[in-house]
Protein backbone atom coordinates (compact mmCIF):
# COMPACT_ATOMS: atom_id res chain seq x y z
CA UNK A 1 0.00 0.00 0.00
CA UNK A 2 1.37 3.42 -0.88
CA UNK A 3 2.27 5.58 1.56
CA UNK A 4 0.90 9.36 2.24
CA UNK A 5 2.32 11.84 5.14
CA UNK A 6 0.25 14.93 5.57
CA UNK A 7 1.71 17.84 7.26
CA UNK A 8 -0.72 19.27 9.79
CA UNK A 9 -4.06 18.37 11.37
CA UNK A 10 -6.19 21.50 10.86
CA UNK A 11 -9.60 20.52 8.81
CA UNK A 12 -8.15 20.27 5.49
CA UNK A 13 -5.54 17.69 6.65
CA UNK A 14 -7.94 15.62 8.61
CA UNK A 15 -10.10 16.45 5.91
CA UNK A 16 -8.10 14.85 2.83
CA UNK A 17 -6.81 11.71 5.07
CA UNK A 18 -10.53 10.82 6.13
CA UNK A 19 -10.59 10.58 2.43
CA UNK A 20 -7.29 8.65 1.32
CA UNK A 21 -7.03 6.02 4.60
CA UNK A 22 -9.51 3.75 3.13
CA UNK A 23 -7.00 3.51 -0.34
CA UNK A 24 -3.55 4.32 1.32
CA UNK A 25 -1.64 4.14 4.63
CA UNK A 26 -1.77 7.98 5.79
CA UNK A 27 0.54 9.54 8.12
CA UNK A 28 -0.67 13.00 9.35
CA UNK A 29 2.33 15.11 11.47
CA UNK A 30 0.68 17.65 13.87
CA UNK A 31 2.78 20.10 15.43
CA UNK A 32 0.24 20.91 18.47
CA UNK A 33 -1.06 18.54 21.27
CA UNK A 34 -4.58 17.96 19.40
CA UNK A 35 -6.73 18.30 16.30
CA UNK A 36 -7.81 21.79 14.68
CA UNK A 37 -5.77 23.84 13.39
CA UNK A 38 -7.81 27.56 13.89
CA UNK A 39 -10.95 25.59 14.65
CA UNK A 40 -9.90 24.53 18.24
CA UNK A 41 -11.39 25.20 21.22
CA UNK A 42 -10.56 25.51 24.67
CA UNK A 43 -12.52 25.81 27.89
CA UNK A 44 -11.64 28.93 30.03
CA UNK A 45 -13.48 29.14 33.24
CA UNK A 46 -16.38 26.73 32.23
CA UNK A 47 -17.09 28.70 29.10
CA UNK A 48 -15.75 27.33 25.14
CA UNK A 49 -13.91 29.50 24.07
CA UNK A 50 -12.96 29.91 20.42
CA UNK A 51 -9.32 31.13 19.94
CA UNK A 52 -9.74 32.43 16.07
CA UNK A 53 -14.01 33.07 14.77
CA UNK A 54 -16.40 30.76 15.71
CA UNK A 55 -16.46 28.21 13.35
CA UNK A 56 -20.10 26.71 11.87
CA UNK A 57 -21.06 24.88 8.97
CA UNK A 58 -22.99 24.72 6.56
CA UNK A 59 -21.99 24.62 2.33
CA UNK A 60 -23.64 24.93 -0.95
CA UNK A 61 -21.82 21.77 -1.98
CA UNK A 62 -23.95 18.72 -1.53
CA UNK A 63 -20.98 16.54 -2.11
CA UNK A 64 -19.39 18.44 1.06
CA UNK A 65 -22.79 18.27 2.66
CA UNK A 66 -23.24 14.18 2.09
CA UNK A 67 -19.59 13.81 3.51
CA UNK A 68 -19.61 15.66 6.58
CA UNK A 69 -23.11 14.31 7.75
CA UNK A 70 -21.61 10.79 7.14
CA UNK A 71 -19.38 11.78 10.30
CA UNK A 72 -21.63 13.18 12.44
CA UNK A 73 -25.52 12.83 13.88
CA UNK A 74 -26.94 15.75 12.50
CA UNK A 75 -30.37 14.98 14.53
CA UNK A 76 -28.89 14.39 17.84
CA UNK A 77 -25.31 16.17 17.86
CA UNK A 78 -26.21 19.30 16.04
CA UNK A 79 -28.50 22.47 16.47
CA UNK A 80 -29.45 24.30 13.53
CA UNK A 81 -29.57 28.19 14.03
CA UNK A 82 -30.68 30.95 11.71
CA UNK A 83 -28.14 33.86 11.35
CA UNK A 84 -29.25 36.95 13.05
CA UNK A 85 -26.57 39.06 12.46
CA UNK A 86 -26.29 43.08 13.35
CA UNK A 87 -24.31 45.98 11.93
CA UNK A 88 -23.93 48.10 15.16
CA UNK A 89 -24.49 51.87 14.03
CA UNK A 90 -25.55 53.40 18.06
CA UNK A 91 -28.24 50.51 17.64
CA UNK A 92 -28.69 47.42 15.36
CA UNK A 93 -29.17 47.69 12.16
CA UNK A 94 -29.86 44.21 10.58
CA UNK A 95 -27.77 42.56 8.12
CA UNK A 96 -26.77 42.61 5.38
CA UNK A 97 -26.72 46.32 5.88
CA UNK A 98 -28.39 47.54 2.25
CA UNK A 99 -31.41 45.17 3.16
CA UNK A 100 -32.39 47.15 6.66
CA UNK A 101 -32.25 50.72 5.03
CA UNK A 102 -35.55 51.06 6.36
CA UNK A 103 -33.69 51.03 9.91
CA UNK A 104 -32.01 53.95 9.35
CA UNK A 105 -33.32 57.49 10.11
CA UNK A 106 -35.28 59.42 7.25
CA UNK A 107 -32.33 61.60 6.39
CA UNK A 108 -30.02 58.98 5.82
CA UNK A 109 -33.07 56.86 4.06
CA UNK A 110 -33.18 59.36 1.31
CA UNK A 111 -29.61 60.24 0.66
CA UNK A 112 -29.07 55.82 0.18
CA UNK A 113 -31.85 56.15 -1.94
CA UNK A 114 -30.43 58.70 -4.07
CA UNK A 115 -27.21 57.04 -4.09
CA UNK A 116 -29.35 53.59 -5.24
CA UNK A 117 -31.33 55.74 -7.87
CA UNK A 118 -28.29 57.52 -9.39
CA UNK A 119 -26.84 54.22 -10.15
CA UNK A 120 -29.36 52.53 -11.45
CA UNK A 121 -29.72 55.04 -13.88
CA UNK A 122 -25.96 55.43 -14.51
CA UNK A 123 -23.81 53.47 -16.86
CA UNK A 124 -21.23 52.13 -14.27
CA UNK A 125 -17.39 51.11 -15.35
CA UNK A 126 -16.45 47.63 -14.45
CA UNK A 127 -14.77 47.78 -11.06
CA UNK A 128 -11.30 46.71 -10.60
CA UNK A 129 -10.81 46.36 -7.01
CA UNK A 130 -12.73 45.99 -3.81
CA UNK A 131 -13.45 49.98 -3.53
CA UNK A 132 -14.40 50.59 -6.74
CA UNK A 133 -17.00 47.51 -6.26
CA UNK A 134 -18.25 48.92 -3.19
CA UNK A 135 -18.95 52.44 -4.53
CA UNK A 136 -20.74 50.92 -7.71
CA UNK A 137 -23.26 48.84 -5.73
CA UNK A 138 -23.99 50.12 -2.65
CA UNK A 139 -23.47 53.76 -3.68
CA UNK A 140 -21.56 56.78 -1.42
CA UNK A 141 -23.99 56.77 1.49
CA UNK A 142 -23.65 53.27 2.61
CA UNK A 143 -19.47 53.40 1.43
CA UNK A 144 -18.83 55.85 3.79
CA UNK A 145 -20.68 55.24 6.76
CA UNK A 146 -20.09 51.39 6.82
CA UNK A 147 -18.57 49.68 4.34
CA UNK A 148 -15.07 51.82 4.38
CA UNK A 149 -14.90 52.10 8.09
CA UNK A 150 -15.45 48.44 8.46
CA UNK A 151 -13.33 46.76 5.75
CA UNK A 152 -11.04 49.44 6.93
CA UNK A 153 -10.64 47.86 10.46
CA UNK A 154 -10.68 44.08 9.10
CA UNK A 155 -7.93 44.49 6.33
CA UNK A 156 -5.93 47.35 7.38
CA UNK A 157 -5.15 48.53 4.33
CA UNK A 158 -6.58 50.80 1.26
CA UNK A 159 -9.59 48.85 -0.43
CA UNK A 160 -8.47 49.96 -3.69
CA UNK A 161 -5.67 47.10 -3.49
CA UNK A 162 -8.01 44.20 -2.54
CA UNK A 163 -7.99 42.24 -5.88
CA UNK A 164 -12.42 41.57 -6.41
CA UNK A 165 -11.84 37.84 -6.44
CA UNK A 166 -11.37 37.66 -2.79
CA UNK A 167 -15.36 38.78 -3.03
CA UNK A 168 -16.51 35.47 -4.78
CA UNK A 169 -18.94 33.71 -2.21
CA UNK A 170 -17.95 35.87 0.62
CA UNK A 171 -20.12 38.69 -0.20
CA UNK A 172 -24.05 39.13 -0.65
CA UNK A 173 -24.21 41.26 -4.52
CA UNK A 174 -27.82 42.28 -4.97
CA UNK A 175 -28.78 44.49 -7.62
CA UNK A 176 -30.66 47.71 -7.20
CA UNK A 177 -33.48 46.32 -7.89
CA UNK A 178 -33.20 43.61 -5.07
CA UNK A 179 -32.37 46.15 -2.80
CA UNK A 180 -35.30 47.84 -2.95
CA UNK A 181 -37.68 44.70 -3.16
CA UNK A 182 -35.80 43.37 -0.04
CA UNK A 183 -36.30 46.85 1.89
CA UNK A 184 -39.99 47.07 0.32
CA UNK A 185 -40.63 43.31 2.21
CA UNK A 186 -38.35 43.81 4.61
CA UNK A 187 -36.87 40.46 3.61
CA UNK A 188 -33.62 38.74 5.29
CA UNK A 189 -30.60 37.66 3.66
CA UNK A 190 -31.04 33.95 3.20
CA UNK A 191 -28.74 33.54 0.31
CA UNK A 192 -26.02 33.26 2.14
CA UNK A 193 -24.40 30.30 2.84
CA UNK A 194 -24.13 30.46 6.18
CA UNK A 195 -27.43 31.90 6.39
CA UNK A 196 -28.80 29.50 8.34
CA UNK A 197 -25.69 27.18 10.10
CA UNK A 198 -25.44 23.82 12.30
CA UNK A 199 -22.96 23.90 15.60
CA UNK A 200 -22.08 21.11 17.61
CA UNK A 201 -24.24 20.87 21.04
CA UNK A 202 -21.12 20.12 23.04
CA UNK A 203 -17.10 21.60 22.57
CA UNK A 204 -17.81 23.89 19.30
CA UNK A 205 -15.89 23.36 16.48
CA UNK A 206 -13.08 21.22 19.00
CA UNK A 207 -16.15 17.96 18.56
CA UNK A 208 -15.56 18.44 14.85
CA UNK A 209 -11.96 18.27 14.50
CA UNK A 210 -12.22 15.46 17.34
CA UNK A 211 -14.61 13.53 15.55
CA UNK A 212 -12.42 14.10 12.10
CA UNK A 213 -9.28 12.56 13.72
CA UNK A 214 -10.84 9.18 15.19
CA UNK A 215 -9.29 6.41 13.02
CA UNK A 216 -6.35 8.34 12.07
CA UNK A 217 -3.00 7.54 12.49
CA UNK A 218 -1.79 10.99 13.86
CA UNK A 219 1.43 12.15 15.30
CA UNK A 220 0.48 15.08 17.99
CA UNK A 221 3.97 17.26 19.35
CA UNK A 222 5.53 16.47 15.96
CA UNK A 223 7.10 19.62 13.79
CA UNK A 224 8.43 18.44 10.26
CA UNK A 225 11.24 21.29 10.07
CA UNK A 226 13.31 19.86 6.76
CA UNK A 227 11.68 17.90 3.71
CA UNK A 228 13.94 15.45 2.77
CA UNK A 229 13.23 14.55 -1.14
CA UNK A 230 14.85 11.16 -2.39
CA UNK A 231 14.64 9.48 -5.39
CA UNK A 232 12.33 6.50 -4.19
CA UNK A 233 10.34 9.53 -2.12
CA UNK A 234 9.99 11.78 0.80
CA UNK A 235 11.86 11.51 3.97
CA UNK A 236 10.19 12.41 6.95
CA UNK A 237 11.49 12.44 10.60
CA UNK A 238 13.64 9.25 9.00
CA UNK A 239 9.75 7.72 7.57
CA UNK A 240 9.87 7.21 3.41
CA UNK A 241 6.79 8.17 1.95
CA UNK A 242 5.42 8.15 -1.75
CA UNK A 243 3.76 11.04 -1.74
CA UNK A 244 3.48 14.53 0.85
CA UNK A 245 0.34 16.61 1.19
CA UNK A 246 1.17 19.84 3.08
CA UNK A 247 -1.39 21.65 5.21
CA UNK A 248 0.42 23.87 7.27
CA UNK A 249 2.11 27.34 6.03
CA UNK A 250 3.87 28.15 2.89
CA UNK A 251 6.12 30.65 4.40
CA UNK A 252 7.70 27.77 6.30
CA UNK A 253 8.61 25.95 2.92
CA UNK A 254 11.56 28.18 1.64
CA UNK A 255 13.48 26.78 5.26
CA UNK A 256 12.15 23.32 4.86
CA UNK A 257 12.89 22.55 1.13
CA UNK A 258 15.56 19.79 0.51
CA UNK A 259 18.26 19.30 -2.23
CA UNK A 260 15.98 17.87 -4.51
CA UNK A 261 12.77 20.41 -4.15
CA UNK A 262 14.11 23.88 -5.65
CA UNK A 263 11.28 26.32 -4.78
CA UNK A 264 13.98 29.22 -5.15
CA UNK A 265 12.60 31.26 -7.95
CA UNK A 266 9.23 31.32 -5.64
CA UNK A 267 10.63 32.21 -2.14
CA UNK A 268 11.01 35.76 -2.82
CA UNK A 269 6.89 35.75 -4.04
CA UNK A 270 6.36 33.73 -0.84
CA UNK A 271 8.02 35.92 1.31
CA UNK A 272 5.93 38.94 0.51
CA UNK A 273 3.07 37.35 1.05
CA UNK A 274 0.55 39.40 3.22
CA UNK A 275 -1.46 38.00 5.75
CA UNK A 276 -3.22 39.29 9.15
CA UNK A 277 -3.67 37.85 12.86
CA UNK A 278 -6.05 38.17 15.28
CA UNK A 279 -5.96 38.99 18.96
CA UNK A 280 -9.44 37.57 20.46
CA UNK A 281 -10.79 37.97 23.32
CA UNK A 282 -13.39 36.44 25.48
CA UNK A 283 -16.02 38.24 27.35
CA UNK A 284 -19.07 38.34 29.61
CA UNK A 285 -21.75 40.10 27.84
CA UNK A 286 -24.86 41.28 28.05
CA UNK A 287 -28.07 39.61 26.77
CA UNK A 288 -29.04 39.68 23.58
CA UNK A 289 -29.84 37.38 20.75
CA UNK A 290 -27.52 38.04 18.10
CA UNK A 291 -24.87 35.40 16.21
CA UNK A 292 -22.57 38.28 14.83
CA UNK A 293 -22.40 41.83 15.59
CA UNK A 294 -20.25 44.03 12.70
CA UNK A 295 -18.77 47.45 14.37
CA UNK A 296 -17.48 50.26 11.53
CA UNK A 297 -17.54 52.42 15.07
CA UNK A 298 -13.98 54.48 14.41
CA UNK A 299 -13.63 55.26 18.24
CA UNK A 300 -12.40 51.59 18.94
CA UNK A 301 -10.38 49.03 16.43
CA UNK A 302 -12.73 46.07 17.20
CA UNK A 303 -14.61 44.51 14.33
CA UNK A 304 -16.77 41.98 15.38
CA UNK A 305 -18.39 40.19 18.22
CA UNK A 306 -19.03 36.87 17.57
CA UNK A 307 -21.71 35.69 19.94
CA UNK A 308 -20.58 31.92 20.36
CA UNK A 309 -22.33 31.85 24.14
CA UNK A 310 -25.67 31.97 21.70
CA UNK A 311 -24.71 29.12 19.44
CA UNK A 312 -25.05 26.61 22.36
CA UNK A 313 -26.16 27.13 26.39
CA UNK A 314 -22.97 24.71 26.83
CA UNK A 315 -20.86 27.39 25.40
CA UNK A 316 -20.87 29.03 28.75
CA UNK A 317 -20.37 28.58 32.64
CA UNK A 318 -23.64 28.95 35.13
CA UNK A 319 -24.95 32.78 34.96
CA UNK A 320 -22.36 34.40 31.61
CA UNK A 321 -23.19 34.45 28.35
CA UNK A 322 -19.84 34.47 26.31
CA UNK A 323 -18.64 35.77 23.01
CA UNK A 324 -15.30 36.57 21.28
CA UNK A 325 -14.79 39.78 20.10
CA UNK A 326 -11.98 40.27 17.73
CA UNK A 327 -9.45 42.71 16.59
CA UNK A 328 -6.74 42.50 13.75
CA UNK A 329 -3.90 42.06 14.35
CA UNK A 330 -2.06 42.33 18.06
CA UNK A 331 -2.85 44.24 20.67
CA UNK A 332 -1.93 43.90 24.07
CA UNK A 333 -3.54 43.50 27.38
CA UNK A 334 -3.49 47.37 28.05
CA UNK A 335 -4.91 48.08 24.72
CA UNK A 336 -7.54 45.69 24.74
CA UNK A 337 -9.07 46.53 28.23
CA UNK A 338 -9.10 49.99 27.12
CA UNK A 339 -10.80 48.80 23.74
CA UNK A 340 -13.58 46.85 25.81
CA UNK A 341 -15.41 49.22 27.68
CA UNK A 342 -16.10 51.10 24.38
CA UNK A 343 -17.51 47.96 22.61
CA UNK A 344 -21.30 47.67 22.69
CA UNK A 345 -22.94 44.72 25.14
CA UNK A 346 -19.63 44.37 26.89
CA UNK A 347 -19.75 43.35 30.30
CA UNK A 348 -16.28 41.71 31.45
CA UNK A 349 -12.83 40.76 30.70
CA UNK A 350 -12.36 36.67 30.66
CA UNK A 351 -9.27 36.10 29.01
CA UNK A 352 -7.36 36.72 25.52
CA UNK A 353 -4.82 34.94 22.68
CA UNK A 354 -3.18 36.57 19.73
CA UNK A 355 -2.86 33.92 16.56
CA UNK A 356 -0.07 35.29 14.14
CA UNK A 357 -1.61 33.82 11.05
CA UNK A 358 -5.17 33.64 10.59
CA UNK A 359 -6.43 35.52 6.94
CA UNK A 360 -4.37 35.22 4.02
CA UNK A 361 -4.22 38.62 1.99
CA UNK A 362 -4.45 38.05 -1.89
CA UNK A 363 -3.12 40.61 -4.42
CA UNK A 364 -3.65 40.24 -7.94
CA UNK A 365 -1.27 37.93 -8.80
CA UNK A 366 -1.10 35.62 -5.73
CA UNK A 367 -3.32 32.51 -7.55
CA UNK A 368 -1.07 32.63 -10.47
CA UNK A 369 1.99 32.59 -7.94
CA UNK A 370 0.47 29.35 -5.58
CA UNK A 371 -1.06 27.94 -9.60
CA UNK A 372 2.59 27.89 -11.12
CA UNK A 373 3.94 26.85 -7.48
CA UNK A 374 1.65 23.78 -7.69
CA UNK A 375 2.84 22.80 -11.04
CA UNK A 376 6.15 22.37 -10.29
CA UNK A 377 5.95 20.76 -6.61
CA UNK A 378 2.73 18.00 -8.02
CA UNK A 379 4.75 15.81 -10.02
CA UNK A 380 7.50 15.37 -7.69
CA UNK A 381 4.69 13.99 -5.69
CA UNK A 382 3.99 17.09 -3.09
CA UNK A 383 0.15 18.77 -2.77
CA UNK A 384 -0.36 21.68 -1.23
CA UNK A 385 -3.78 21.77 0.55
CA UNK A 386 -5.93 24.66 3.20
CA UNK A 387 -6.21 28.06 3.99
CA UNK A 388 -2.31 29.03 3.88
CA UNK A 389 -0.82 26.25 2.22
CA UNK A 390 -3.11 27.39 -0.89
CA UNK A 391 -2.97 31.16 0.56
CA UNK A 392 -7.10 31.13 0.18
CA UNK A 393 -9.69 32.59 2.88
CA UNK A 394 -11.31 29.66 3.12
CA UNK A 395 -13.98 29.09 5.87
CA UNK A 396 -14.44 25.66 7.04
CA UNK A 397 -16.65 24.10 4.33
CA UNK A 398 -14.70 25.56 1.82
CA UNK A 399 -11.58 23.79 3.13
CA UNK A 400 -13.44 20.51 2.96
CA UNK A 401 -14.57 21.09 -0.68
CA UNK A 402 -10.90 21.74 -1.68
CA UNK A 403 -10.13 18.61 0.36
CA UNK A 404 -12.82 16.68 -1.77
CA UNK A 405 -10.93 18.33 -5.04
CA UNK A 406 -7.52 17.22 -4.27
CA UNK A 407 -8.72 13.86 -3.34
CA UNK A 408 -10.32 13.35 -7.01
CA UNK A 409 -7.46 14.81 -8.66
CA UNK A 410 -5.50 12.22 -6.82
CA UNK A 411 -7.74 9.56 -8.01
CA UNK A 412 -7.68 10.58 -11.59
CA UNK A 413 -3.94 10.05 -11.54
CA UNK A 414 -4.79 6.61 -10.75
CA UNK A 415 -2.39 6.90 -6.95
Amino acid sequence: MKKIAIIGAGISGLSIAQLLKASYEVTVFESADKPGGLVKCERVEGNLYHPVGGHVFNSRRQDVLDWFWSFFDRENEFTKATRNAVVYMGKPIGYPIENHIYQFDGATQQQIIADLLAIDKTEQPEPTNFEEFLRCRFGETLYNIYFKPYNEKVWKRDLKTVPLSWLVGKLPMPTVDEIIYNNFNKASEMTMVHSTFYYAKQNGSQFLADRLAEGLNIYYNSSIDKLKKLELGWDLNGELFDKVIFCGNIKRLPDMQGELMDISEFVPSINELEYHGTTSVLCDVDPNPFSWIYMPDKSHHSHRIICTGNFSETNNAEGKLTATIEFTDYMDKAEILDNLNKIPYFRSYITHKYTEFTYPIQDIQTREIISSLKMQLEPNGFYLLGRFAEWEYYNMDAAMGAALDLYSNLLKLKY
